[in-house]
């Protein structure tokens, strides 16, 4: 059976943060509801830990179709970009290549 997996990393700006403590709130906010409407993904913040307003989010999806996790990757991307409370700067796709 096949199974495909990807990685998709997102730098965003959060703008209206003044403090680490707030960024990682507003952070948590953006990670929970990826989780809530993606519940197999996994996700983490890669970079850019120690700046205020600006942060990397790498998530990882596996599926057994290459479609399913296309779509599931856009929609993620998509919902990022809704979000009023988060500019997305830069968004990289990368696949496991199967042996």
């Amino acid at each position: 059976m096949a199974m495909h997996a990807a990685a998709l990393r997102a730098e965003l700006r959060i703008p209206a943060v003044r403090s680490l403590k707030e960024k990682r709130h507003r952070l948590r906010m953006v990670t929970t509801d990826l989780r809530r409407s993606f519940p197999a993904i996994g996700i983490s913040e890669v970079d850019h830990q120690d700046q205020w307003q600006r942060t990397t989010i790498g998530v990882v999806a596996v599926a057994p179709q290459a479609g399913h996790l296309q779509r599931l990757l856009h929609s993620i991307q998509r919902q990022l970009e809704a979000r009023p409370d988060v500019e997305v700067l830069e968004v990289g796709i990368s696949h496991l290549e199967q042996p």
